[in-house]
Formats: C-alpha cells, sequence, structure tokens
C-alpha cells in the first residue's frame, strides 16, 4: 500500500489543490485512491472524494481518540492513501504538538510530502526545508514539491538549491496558475456541490499535477506496510430495532455531512431518503429528518421561493416528526434569514430569526454538557440486545463533555425567552455564547456540528428516537381505533 501525508509550511500553501490534483491524477492512471482530511472540514473533504471517487474521511487528534484515528485510518485503508493536513505541518492547537499534523504522521507512519509556496524564494527555501527536518527528527519530509513557480528558471534555481543543501527530493514543481485557483469566499473554498464545473475544473487539476509531479515517485517514496487495526475503537454506533427512514437535505444549500456519520446512521439502522429543499415541492415519505450544514444564505432566494417544501417541513415538525438540524439547517428552519441587506423567509419551525455577519460569531472546537431537556434516549436506558459498552454508556449518562466544533458567521436572534436547550456551552459560542440545541417539539437544532466518535454517540442515539416516537404514534393510532 501507499500512504503519505500532504502537508505544507503554512497554510494557503496550495496543499489543497495539490491533494486534489494528486488524487485526480492517481485515480486516473487506475490507482484506488482513498482520501482522509485532518480536522473537521467540510469543504475540502467533498472536493478530495470527487477527485478519488471515494468519500474522503476526517481524521481529527481533537475529537478522536488516537485509536479511533487508527481505526478509521485502517478501516477505509485502500491502494493508495492521501491525507490532506490542515494549516502548517507543526501547526496546532497544543503546545507540544500533540494534535498537529505533524503527530497525525508519526501516528499514522505517513511520510510527509512538503507543498511550498516559493514566490519569491530562492536560497532561502534550504534553511527553511533544514529547519523542518531539525524540528522534529521522528518526522519523515519524503519529499517536496514546489508551488506557485515563476517559470522554468525560477524551477531550476530552486531545485539547485534544494539538491545541493539538503538530502530532500524535489518530486513536483508546479508553475503559478491561475487556472488552477478554486473559487473562495467567506468560509473557505466554495463547495463541489455549488460549482457547476466541479468535474471540469478538478480535470484540470489532475492534467496539471500529472504533468507536473513525478507521480512515480511519489509512489515509491510513500510505499508502507499496512497498519494493524486496533482491537478496541469506539467510533462505529450499535444496531438495533427496526428499520427508519430518514429524509436528508442533499443538494447545494446543504452538503456538510461526515461519510462516517451517514455510515453510523445506517449501521443504527436507518435507510438515507434524499430530498432536494431547493427543487423539491414534497417531502420523501420518512420517519424523521436530517438537515445539516451548509450554506443556505447563497441559496435564499431559492429555498425562500420554494415555499411548497418550506410549508411540509414545518407542518412536519408542527406534527412532531423527529428532525434533527446542524447549523445551516437551523438557519433554514428559522423564521428568516437576513444576507448581504435582504430578508428572506425561511421554513419558521424555530421561532428566531438569523442575521449574517462580516466577521465569524462561532468558530473552532466547542465543549458542550448535555442538559436534561436533551430529547434523544440515552445509551443504556433502552432495553436492546446490543448495549452500549458499560464505560461508554456512562459517560453520556453522567453528562460528560461533548467535543465538536462550530463555525458559522450567523447569529440566531429574537428566540422567545423560555425557549428549551439541550446542551450547556463549556468553550465555544453556540446559539447564545451559554446555550446550544434549541429544542421544539421533536425538533433539535444546534450550530454545534456533532461526530459519531468517542462517547458521542448521536446517530445511534438519533435513530432510537425515531423509533421511540414512530412507536408511540403507532401505539396512539392503535389506541384510537380501539375506542372507535
Amino acid at each position: 500500500m501507499n500512504r503519505m501525508l500532504i502537508s505544507a509550511a503554512h497554510k494557503s500553501s496550495g496543499k489543497t489543490m495539490v491533494s486534489i490534483g494528486l488524487c485526480a491524477a492517481l485515480a486516473a492512471r487506475g490507482h484506488a485512491v482513498q482520501p482522509f482530511k485532518k480536522g473537521p472540514d467540510y469543504i475540502d473533504p467533498m472536493w478530495l472524494g470527487q477527485a478519488a471517487g471515494h468519500a474522503c474521511r476526517n481524521l481529527d487528534l481533537y475529537l478522536m481518540e488516537n485509536d479511533d484515528v487508527v481505526a478509521t485510518f485502517a478501516r477505509h485503508a485502500s491502494e493508495v492513501n492521501l491525507v490532506e493536513g490542515n494549516k502548517g505541518l507543526y501547526d496546532g492547537l497544543a503546545l507540544d504538538g500533540s494534535n498537529s499534523n505533524a503527530a497525525l504522521a508519526k501516528l499514522l507512519d505517513l511520510p510527509v510530502m512538503l507543498v511550498i509556496d516559493a514566490r519569491g524564494m530562492t536560497r532561502g527555501i534550504a534553511p527553511l526545508i533544514l529547519g523542518y527536518q531539525a524540528f522534529d527528527k521522528d518526522i519523515n519530509i519524503a519529499g517536496v514539491i514546489l508551488n506557485n513557480l515563476g517559470g522554468k528558471r525560477h524551477e531550476s534555481k530552486l531545485r539547485q538549491v534544494i539538491e545541493h543543501y539538503t538530502d530532500v527530493p524535489v518530486i513536483g514543481a508546479i508553475q503559478h496558475d491561475e487556472r488552477l485557483s478554486i473559487v473562495e469566499r467567506h468560509l473557505g473554498l466554495m463547495p463541489s456541490n455549488e460549482s457547476h464545473v466541479a468535474n471540469a475544473k478538478i480535470k484540470q487539476i489532475g492534467e496539471a499535477i500529472a504533468e507536473q509531479v513525478d507521480l512515480d515517485k511519489l509512489l515509491e517514496l510513500s510505499r508502507k506496510e499496512p497498519l494493524p487495526t486496533p482491537h478496541k475503537a469506539s467510533v462505529s454506533a450499535l444496531p438495533y430495532g427496526d428499520k427508519v427512514r430518514i429524509g436528508i437535505a442533499r443538494d447545494r444549500a446543504f452538503g456538510f455531512y461526515y461519510a462516517d456519520d451517514l455510515d453510523a446512521l445506517e449501521t443504527a439502522g436507518a435507510e438515507l431518503v434524499p430530498f432536494d429543499a431547493l427543487r423539491d415541492a414534497h417531502l420523501p415519505e420518512v420517519d424523521g429528518l436530517y438537515i445539516g450544514g451548509g450554506f443556505p444564505e447563497t441559496c435564499a432566494t431559492e429555498l425562500a421561493a420554494n415555499t411548497a417544501m418550506r410549508g411540509e417541513i414545518r407542518q412536519a415538525i408542527a406534527g412532531g416528526m423527529p428532525t434533527y438540524a446542524e447549523c445551516g439547517g437551523l438557519m433554514y428552519l428559522s423564521r428568516s434569514l437576513t444576507y448581504e441587506g435582504r430578508t428572506f423567509d425561511m421554513v419558521g419551525a424555530i421561532p428566531g430569526d438569523v442575521q449574517m455577519h462580516a466577521k465569524p460569531i462561532g468558530r473552532g472546537y466547542v465543549h458542550l454538557k448535555e442538559d436534561a431537556e436533551h430529547p434523544w434516549p440515552r445509551p443504556g436506558t433502552n432495553p436492546h440486545p446490543n448495549p452500549l459498552p458499560e464505560g461508554e454508556g456512562a459517560n453520556v449518562r453522567n453528562n460528560c463533555l461533548i467535543r465538536a466544533h462550530e463555525f458559522h458567521y450567523s447569529s440566531l436572534e429574537n428566540l422567545p425567552p423560555d425557549s428549551r436547550f439541550a446542551y450547556h456551552v463549556e468553550r465555544g459560542h453556540g446559539i447564545n455564547g451559554d446555550r446550544d440545541g434549541i429544542i421544539i417539539n421533536n425538533l433539535l437544532a444546534s450550530y454545534t456540528h456533532l461526530r459519531t466518535i468517542g462517547s458521542c454517540y448521536w446517530a445511534t442515539r438519533f435513530v432510537g428516537f425515531i423509533r421511540r416516537c414512530k412507536g408511540e404514534a403507532l401505539n396512539s393510532t392503535s389506541m384510537k381505533e380501539k375506542a372507535l
């Protein structure tokens, strides 16, 4: 097998473009490519997954235990495994580097391909590479990919310097080309599900990378033995009960879903039924709804215009349909959304109004403590043949800290003073700086993005909640029929 970490000296060096291009170029040569992304990002994984033809998996040393990370990597590993880092190689929250890209490289034994933005650089590139090698001797910087070169002469000078002063091979030299860039806006790259030219852009980047990166050398430097799968990993959900159907918004407005969460929902017994909140006039026949993150503000005109869909969702939630919404989903379910001076009607299930801002309101990792108001059944409280491991179930029951993340430029305003919430926010912002997870009937909507990892079995719990609500509805109908 082959595995590698695509990292950089600092963010905005071009590692995402290089990673997308490598996935596309290697897949075009017939290799089975499995992409991974370090951190909680949604957008880069969408591009990587589309380029590779396989869903990208997130690896997060802050949210996941080391065994979770290794198990996730080993479970999904393929012929060629490419991990795109976030920020710089040694960047991370912890002073000791325990959640840095370098720590991930050590944990998974990943040769590092260092992408260097070489604009304006000549001889100074040597101490940069030497310093990155010297900072941590356990990191294998296997190759360098030069980016944003100013021509063949610039490339020749850099190659001579690197060859003279270092022992690191140059495996790629990418000339500056505006055509290889992906549109950015206030929250980073434009998601591939919004870009109607995504496939053409990926093909263009892949062809450029294939011409300017030595793919054979890359594969030679990244060849490794497979990693053993840890005996214990607490990332998989535990199925029980009958199947339920969950309607999931999958369109240009809503596309932020972790592949592992979708797997966990299906493993727990859910059939995921996609619908388009922009174009579909009716909801599919489902037992529950899941509306994830995305950019409803950029699609606000179309979302507002689809009055039939907004009305059906509002009625479904008012009628008690179990619903879970994260960030963009919360915004869509609000009463209104104001963006760039215009106000748009939204679903109206949440009695509050969303206001977009120029700067982030909540950004980064969050710590939540679950409140007694939380409506979903807790692990260990439901009689079923496959209970959660006692230690993990006890953690949730004892109101343990939930680690997750948020990234939103909007605020939810004008909520009633007696609003009910599912979480206390220990770190982060949530809805109002102190609480997150507003509860309306059987709806739970939050700015926080959860992951089914560690002791946070949200997917299993949500499916269990849908089953319970479905069972109560059937019992109620049966009682009424008997009364008649």
